[in-house]
């Protein structure tokens, strides 16, 4: 087994949804160990416990772990988001959910929302492989859009 990682992989998971990542997490664990992971407040906490391999943790979502986080995603310093949100659940932080979830559709980040696609993305040679390179969009013509007119 590798001692680099070979990427990051986030991984959040709301308070009813802790279990099913802890789960998924432990069964996938030969995988996930071979990359950095990164993992909101309780999350990473419970994640380190549970994989025996460290996680770095940030705040707690609604504390501002979800913006930073999509902070992480918009710097290209995330490859992949494994984030089980919970649908039937109101959320203050609804806003800041949104925003992460636009975030990773934004910058081309894989993300699974719920136990089968994190089996499909986790278990697909492209995510296996060496040979996949995640196309980044440009967006400089988005940035200059204000930008002055030459004389």
């Amino acid at each position: 087994m590798s001692t680099t990682p070979r990427g990051t992989i986030a991984l959040i998971a709301h308070d009813h949804r802790k279990p099913a990542l802890i789960e998924w997490s432990r069964y996938n664990r030969s995988v996930l160990v071979q990359h950095r992971l990164i993992a909101t407040g309780t999350t990473g906490t419970l994640l380190e416990d549970a994989l025996e391999h460290p996680v770095h943790c940030l705040h707690s979502g609604p504390l501002g772990g979800d913006q930073e986080m999509g902070a992480l995603i918009a710097q290209g310093k995330i490859d992949l988001v494994i984030f089980f949100w919970d649908p039937l659940a109101p959320m203050p932080h609804d806003p800041d959910v949104k925003a992460l979830l636009r975030l990773a559709v934004v910058w081309n980040v894989p993300m699974a929302c719920n136990r089968s696609t994190a089996d499909f993305l986790i278990s697909s040679p492209l995510f296996l492989g060496d040979e996949y390179a995640r196309e980044i969009p440009d967006f400089s013509s988005y940035n200059n859009r204000f930008s002055a007119p030459e004389e």
